[in-house]
Parts: structure tokens; sequence; C-alpha cells
């Protein structure tokens, strides 16, 4: 990955982690208008980063039931995850499972669950509904070949590409391939189906930066 081209000859701390990839990142192609900002990256034990999130739109707030519907928030978030083989730790004491689109509808869907909290109620049951959620968000992810998806068909660097889309009361959750990576995307406010996807070439576009 180009690192001048990306941020600048001088990254900010947030940028970091996406500079350290040794994979593509994806965003929302020139169709999207609004603001655009940093999510987070993950890394494997071992440090290597493995996957990262793009946000637009707004930055998600944890209420998913606006009681003004003013105060909703309409954001789509792109979730990039490297395309690799199952390995063994650099310190050789264990083995990283192989990433797998399966793998990025669960970080979308855990992601939207990250932007969702249910109307006030007592921590206990909060607790017990985020588990349940979580729960379900794997067994779908797990299934992604099954009925709880249905196909979607959306561009990426203009060539059409085969998506598994599901929606629910919280929001929508896609996942699919691109070139050298899996790629997932959640969202809220902002349809799906009209969107496309582009690999970065500017990471200072993203705010943060």
């Amino acid at each position: 990955m180009d690192t001048t081209s990306q941020v600048g000859a001088v990254p900010t701390e947030a940028a970091q982690g996406f500079l350290r990839a040794d994979f593509p990142w994806y965003t929302l192609d020139d169709g999207w208008t609004g603001p655009r900002w940093l999510g987070t990256v993950g890394t494997s034990p071992d440090g290597e980063v493995d996957y990262g999130s793009l946000g637009h739109g707004d930055e998600p707030v944890r209420s998913y039931l606006a009681q003004d519907p003013a105060e909703g928030r309409r954001f789509a978030v792109v979730v990039t995850v490297a395309s690799r083989p199952q390995r063994r730790l650099k310190d050789g004491t264990g083995l990283l499972e192989a990433t797998s689109v399966a793998s990025a509808a669960w970080l979308a869907g855990s992601g939207l669950l990250t932007a969702t909290e249910q109307v006030p109620m007592e921590r206990a049951l909060r607790q017990e509904w985020l588990d349940q959620q979580t729960t379900l968000a794997w067994d779908l992810a797990d299934a992604i070949d099954g009925p709880g998806w249905t196909s979607l068909t959306l561009p990426v660097n203009g060539t059409p590409q085969a998506f598994r889309y599901r929606e629910s009361e919280y929001g929508w959750v896609l996942a699919g391939d691109a070139p050298g990576v899996h790629l997932g995307a959640y969202g809220r406010g902002v349809s799906a189906y009209g969107l496309g996807f582009t690999t970065v070439t500017d990471l200072s576009v993203f705010n943060g930066e």
C-alpha cells in the first residue's frame, strides 16, 4: 500500500493502524457525498492488522429508537477483512483460523450491535439482550448462504459483485468478496441498494486526518 498517497507525509495517530495493513482498504465510492470518518482496526495476537472499518454519514450513537425522528442517525460503515489462510502465530503458540465472507458478516453484524442499544432497561436485561443478539449475529454469519440472507449485487471498483444481505429492526448488514479482501458493511437510515465500493486512495478525506 502506498502510504504517501494514502495520507501524506505525516500521518496522524488515528491513521497509523490503517497504514500498517498489508491489504487494500475499501470505502463507499464517489456516489457517497457525505462525511467520512475513520473507524477502528483489529489486530491478531501477533500484532498483524487483520481488519478495520471506515464510516460514512453520522457517527452512530448507542440508540436505535430515537423519540424524536430528527435525532435519528444515518450512517454506513464499510468493514475490510484481510483474506488470510489458516496460519500459525509468529511465536508458534497456536493457529489462527482462515478469514472468510462469514468473518466479514460477523464483524459487520457485531458492529451494528455496537452502534445499537435497546431502549432504556435494567443493566442485567440489557446484557441479556446483547448476549442474545450477539449469538444470533454469529449464527447468521455462520450460515451466510442460508435463508436468513438474500442476494444483492453492488459495484466494487465499478465491477458488479455478489453480496449476501439481511435487514433487521436495527439496520442492515451485508458481506461479500473483493480483490484481496472480504467486505462487510452495516448501516441504518441509508439504503444499501444504491451503494458502491472502491479502494481507498486517500485517507485524508476521512475526518481526524
